[in-house]
Parts: C-alpha cells; structure tokens; sequence
C-alpha cells in the first residue's frame, strides 16, 4: 500500500500508486486522482491508462496532467481545472509526491491562495515548497 500524505482535508499527494491504492483511495473517500507523471519514466511503473481504467471501475474522476520539468501555464490550469472539479478529495501522485504537491500550490496560487499558506500545508506533509516561494507569489492574483 502506498502511503498517501495529506496536504490539506482536500488533497494528498503520493508517490506512484498501483491499482490496489485506486480501490483504497475510493474507500477512503478521494473523488479523483490526479496523475502527474509521463508514462514510462521507468520500467516498472504502472501506466496511466492503468490507473484510469481503475479509477473508472472505482467511480473515481481521473486525470492525467504529465509533468516533465518547471509546470507551464497549461499545465497549471489543467490541474486547477482538475481539483475543482473533483467535488471533493483528490489524490495527486508522480514518481515521489513532490511534482504532484508543486503543481498543486501553483494551481492554488492562481486562484489566489496564500503563498506562506501552501508552503505551510505541503510541509507538513513532508514536502518543501521554499524554493517555489517568488513564483507563487508571482502567480497570486
């Protein structure tokens, strides 16, 4: 079982996910998931297609937003557009959590969330959001 870490009482963030952790996150009470990997970053990794046809046999909202370096504005709304309407928890994952947490604070600062607020919330969970500080900031409407 993978664990997820959780953020805020709307999302969590992990590291990969299997098949087993989709069924777990519906029975925890996730709405969606969110996959911000690109497929095949490493051999042994499953597949967002995987993933999705899970999460669709779970009732669960899927989307898959790749990440490969800095987030672009696309990428950004997409996950923006993805959290809102999940109506409820949503579990982002990548390779570690970190990709995942990263797009979700800068999806939140876009709609105007605290800056000093995301960077509280992700380290609590394990994940330092410091270095993201100027861009969030730059992103708060």
């Amino acid at each position: 079982m993978t664990a997820f870490r959780p953020i805020t009482a709307h999302f969590s963030a992990a590291p990969q996910i299997s098949v087993d952790d989709v069924a777990y996150a519906a029975q925890a009470g996730f709405k969606a998931i969110i996959c911000n990997r690109p497929d095949h970053e490493d051999g042994n990794q499953v597949t967002a297609e995987v993933i999705a046809a899970a999460c669709k046999s779970h009732d669960l909202g899927f989307s898959h937003i790749p990440i490969t370096g800095p987030a672009d504005p696309s990428s950004i709304a997409h996950m923006r557009t993805a959290l809102e309407a999940a109506n409820g928890p949503v579990l982002a994952y990548c390779r570690s959590g970190t990709r995942s947490t990263n797009l979700w604070a800068l999806a939140q600062a876009s709609g105007g969330a605290d800056p000093d607020a995301l960077v509280e919330a992700a380290g609590g969970a394990g994940y330092d959001l410091h270095g993201l500080v100027p861009v969030l900031r730059a992103l708060k409407p």
